[in-house]
């Protein structure tokens, strides 16, 4: 599998999203994606209590650890390569946790408007 270029929906080079926990379709703390990354896992979201708990309620349970799958479980303030398509339904629904634009990687822009995740932009202090 061969990564696309690594840009954000800024135009910019895509910035790392986490690393702990380590995340990304490639697992490389990045949301890189590629042709067989089907839920296109380009959105770099900050978990928020809020979200995790209408991503549960929606059969996704983000926050429960899966050591199986070296899943650690989230927890609110973690941030997350989430699928653009899930991120746009919380969106719609009013339950979209916060997103890191220089993190997201330019493909969340197939399923999500630019509007939309400026919307929900992560304001650093």
């Amino acid at each position: 599998m061969t990564p696309d270029d690594p840009v954000n929906i800024l135009g910019e080079t895509l910035q790392p999203c986490s690393s702990d926990p380590m995340t990304g379709f490639f697992r490389d703390g990045s949301c890189n994606t590629c042709s067989q990354d089907q839920g296109s896992h380009t959105v770099c979201a900050v978990m928020t209590a809020e979200f995790l708990a209408y991503s549960k309620y929606v059969g996704n349970d983000l926050s429960t650890p899966r050591p199986e799958f070296r899943f650690p479980g989230l927890k609110p303030g973690d941030q997350w390569c989430l699928c653009a398509g899930r991120f746009m339904q919380a969106a719609d629904e009013g339950a979209a946790p916060r997103v890191r634009l220089a993190s997201t990687h330019q493909r969340a822009l197939d399923t999500v408007p630019l509007e939309v995740l400026e919307e929900h932009a992560q304001r650093d202090s």
